[in-house]
């Protein structure tokens, strides 16, 4: 779905981590692929804050935690599950949109974000406490800015945002190939 607001018709209500359906998205062992340890700056990053996809990670609402993300994407999407460099440019550039509009337009002191994979798919999760839903504006060849969401819009598959008693999750979601 790539016209449109995709992924906000009927948004989902939140679903605790046990929930059958939000298992389906984080299945042990079936679609991971074992890899090797990784190293460098974006090992440091899961080592300090955290791996994505076993849990949320809560990032400080700052700038330079769009850096962070970033890393974190990266190592997961190259390290982890082994994806094509491409998709990896794709999916940091989304990340570091999603933590940009959390940062600017929430006044948060923290965020979390969460990766998760399923056969021929993964997702990623950027959570934060405001309920303000983000909007996707129309945008001009020389705009300079509010090319967040059209970026989303134009490079994911899918996304949207589920609405939390406490907040929201504005997510995407990514064909993959699995090997």
């Amino acid at each position: 779905m790539m016209g449109g607001m995709a992924g906000l018709e009927g948004m989902e209500q939140p679903r605790p981590r046990s929930d059958p359906a939000a298992a389906r998205w984080d299945i042990p062992g079936a679609d991971r692929n074992p890899a090797p340890a990784p190293c460098g700056p974006a090992s440091a990053a899961l080592d300090l804050v955290g791996d994505p996809t076993i849990g949320e990670v809560r990032l400080p609402s700052r700038p330079q935690s769009a850096g962070t993300a970033r890393r974190l994407t990266a190592s997961v999407l190259l390290r982890q599950w082994s994806l094509t460099p491409q998709l990896a440019e794709h999916a940091v550039l989304l990340v570091s949109e999603l933590v940009g509009n959390a940062v600017r337009h929430t006044g948060a002191r923290t965020f979390g974000l969460r990766m998760l994979r399923r056969r021929g798919w993964i997702r990623i999760e950027v959570r934060d406490p405001s309920r303000g839903l983000p909007c996707l504006m129309p945008v001009q060849e020389m705009d300079t800015s509010g090319r967040g969401l059209f970026l989303v819009d134009k490079l994911s598959d899918r996304w949207g945002v589920d609405l939390l008693p406490r907040g929201k999750t504005t997510w995407f979601e990514m064909r993959v190939t699995d090997r």
